[in-house]
């Protein structure tokens, strides 16, 4: 089979064939945007939203199921959140033959389908906070190049949503909601950047929108997730409201979290390589895969300790296959790193004789250990793959990054860095830099040193600037 494109001169070309050739997805499906998830693509989305789960249920989250169609009278009640998502709604007009006296939205997101009930949900202060969220597909009629889940029209899409007593209340929630992605990541491995959404791209409806943003190579990013905190926009216009302990009427505040498949996305754009998919151990399908072998005759001495193996680690939770298949070890060796399997065990007559394993990540690194042993020794090793995943990913990050001194012009082909005076004017200016937009200001500068005060790139004030990126949202 032919080599993949190369990643950093062509890396759409590159993303589409390492999705093709690896089956985690068949866009063949005859609506352009809605791609079928494949055996195992859907695995892979299951462990993903695993993931999710368990780090937003400790939040006291509960998971709802809210119906996939809104009326339009419910549709239309928060006029700036509808403006901003009219021209991508699918609107359903007739029930067989009958035309709809209301129309009804296949939703985009789910607030306006949600807040009718918690209008009924949400009497007294007893009731708050209340936290649900929910895991379905939405639907935005997207326009633009459409790419498996990175754009796409049917999206699966974890929301959350909250109410909370009053603002003190829900900013609380955004910042442990904050925390919980960042947990998520690190157990991904994707390394990112935290920013504050300028108020002319915030989330529609919204007080401000905090949204993570992952460099993909030369100026590229790609919204991995956002936390939106709403102030009473919505509960006024839905009628939420609560009693009290003094007995008067107030209107809460709420907040929303949402991360959609454009994580998985990350996950193959940041840690996949020429070899094809580079999955970290927590979303892998596959963990470990054995593979025996043999010489020029099947030795069944060695087949027999490569099951027992096996069955070994799976029996501790460790997700594994054996590959006993016809095929010469090189292909099999070819077929799993394409698959992204962290982990590849080899067992030969050697491994046999000294009660051993030979393993091999996906890095390509190689490591050795006792059967005695095997569960700790594998977990070992899957736990040092991360870890080399993440700091190979970390310095992929910084490498795309350029902080931009004043004087200096914009890089078109880095992540900038720059300084911001917060006025729209000058934010607006980063467009002059053909393909560049402001993504917001920088809320998380853990992966820089040494940063001085900032100045305003294009008037050079000093007070009230902050760091602020510049780059090429997808």
């Amino acid at each position: 089979m032919s080599e993949l494109p190369d990643k950093e001169r062509a890396f759409f070309e590159w993303y589409n064939e390492v999705l093709e050739r690896s089956g985690i997805t068949d866009k063949r499906y005859p609506i352009k945007g809605m791609n079928v998830w494949t055996p195992f693509g859907q695995k892979t989305a299951s462990l993903l939203d695993r993931l999710i789960r368990s780090r937003i249920e400790p939040l006291h989250y509960e998971e709802v199921n809210f119906p996939t169609l809104i009326p339009e009278t419910e549709f239309r009640k928060e006029g700036e959140h509808i403006k901003g998502f009219d021209e991508q709604v699918y609107w359903v007009t007739h029930g067989g033959k009958t035309e709809l006296d209301v129309k009804l939205a296949l939703r985009p997101t789910s607030e306006t389908a949600m807040y009718p009930m918690f209008a009924l949900w949400v009497r007294s202060h007893r009731d708050l906070p209340l936290r649900v969220y929910q895991i379905v597909s939405v639907f935005r009629y997207e326009t633009k190049t459409t790419r498996p889940f990175i754009r796409v029209r049917e999206i699966h899409f974890f929301e959350g949503h909250t109410v909370h007593l009053d603002g003190a209340a829900a900013e609380t929630q955004v910042r442990e909601d904050i925390r919980s992605f960042e947990e998520i990541t690190r157990a991904l491995c994707l390394p990112h950047l935290r920013d504050r959404r300028p108020d002319w791209d915030k989330f529609p409806g919204a007080h401000y929108s905090i949204a993570f943003d992952m460099p993909l190579g030369g100026s590229k990013t790609l919204q991995i997730a956002t936390v939106h905190y709403y102030r009473d926009n919505f509960a006024r216009a839905y009628g939420i409201g609560y009693e009290d302990s003094e007995g008067n009427r107030q209107v809460p505040h709420q907040t929303t979290y949402g991360i959609s498949e454009r994580l998985l996305g990350a996950v193959v754009a940041m840690h996949g390589d020429a070899k094809g998919l580079v999955f970290p151990s927590v979303i892998a399908p596959v963990q470990v895969v054995v593979i025996p072998i043999f010489g020029k005759e099947r030795n069944e001495g060695v087949a027999s300790f490569a099951a027992e193996v096996v069955r070994t680690l799976t029996n501790a939770g460790i997700r594994s296959v054996l590959d006993d298949s016809d095929e010469r070890p090189g292909a099999k060796y070819y077929g799993w790193e394409l698959k992204g399997v962290p982990l590849r065990i080899e067992l030969g007559r050697k491994e046999l004789e000294a009660q051993g394993v030979t393993m091999v990540n996906r890095l390509g690194e190689r490591a050795s250990g006792s059967v005695a042993e095997l569960t700790s020794v594998v977990r070992n090793a899957l736990a040092a793959f991360d870890q080399a995943l993440w700091t190979r990913a970390l310095n992929q990050l910084m490498g795309r990054l350029c902080r931009i001194a004043a004087g200096q012009p914009l890089d078109p082909e880095k992540v900038n860095v720059l300084g911001w005076c917060g006025r729209e004017s000058c934010g607006k200016q980063v467009e002059s830099t053909p393909g560049l937009s402001l993504l917001g200001t920088l809320e998380d500068t853990a992966h820089f040193e040494g940063l001085p005060e900032p100045a305003c790139l294009f008037c050079g004030k000093t007070e009230g600037a902050v760091w602020a990126l510049a780059a090429r949202p997808l």
